[in-house]
């Protein structure tokens, strides 16, 4: 690992190797299963992830550096519904884990006068690619903590008993 100066890389590069660890013991069947109609699978979570890679943060990366001050429209998970249903969660894990490792990978290569590149966001008015990437890993940790959340809820509480009923969980 190189350390250029820019922000929360060594997160980014973490991410796959914590959500395989969150899902060694989830089944084909855990992963898809879903707490309500309206919430997210582990599955949806993953094919999430993946689709924002490419279309979100990987194309502003790609703008920043190559526009001067480019203009960002909201991105929103409900747009893309339709996108993560039936979603296989390998398929969706191993796409998100290749982009991933592509991305920091580029990430690692560029100096780090690039973290302060401007854009303009629609919502959030000016922003640097430094600021984007500490977005980038609060996305993942939001993430992260809704895959440990299902996987508690689908695969550990039951089986914890009684001794899970002092348990709030929220999947």
């Amino acid at each position: 690992m190189t350390d250029n100066g820019l922000p929360c890389l060594d997160l980014l590069e973490a991410t796959p190797g914590i959500l395989r660890g969150l899902m060694s013991e989830l089944t084909d069947g855990d992963a898809r299963w879903k707490p309500a109609p309206d919430r997210f699978s582990v599955a949806e979570v993953l094919e999430h992830l993946s689709h924002s890679e490419g279309h979100c943060y990987r194309m502003r990366l790609d703008r920043f550096l190559a526009e001067s001050r480019p203009e960002f429209e909201p991105d929103d998970a409900q747009m893309h519904l339709h996108l993560y249903r039936d979603a296989d969660p390998e398929d969706a894990f191993d796409h998100f884990e290749d982009q991933r490792e592509t991305n920091v990978e580029y990430l690692r290569g560029l100096p780090s006068e690039a973290g302060e590149r401007v854009a303009v966001h629609w919502e959030a008015g000016e922003i640097t690619l430094n600021q984007m990437l500490h977005e980038w890993a609060l996305h993942d940790l939001g993430h992260i903590r809704q895959v440990a959340e299902l996987a508690r809820a689908r695969k550990y509480l039951e089986g914890a008993g009684p001794l899970g009923s002092n348990y709030q969980l929220e999947p």
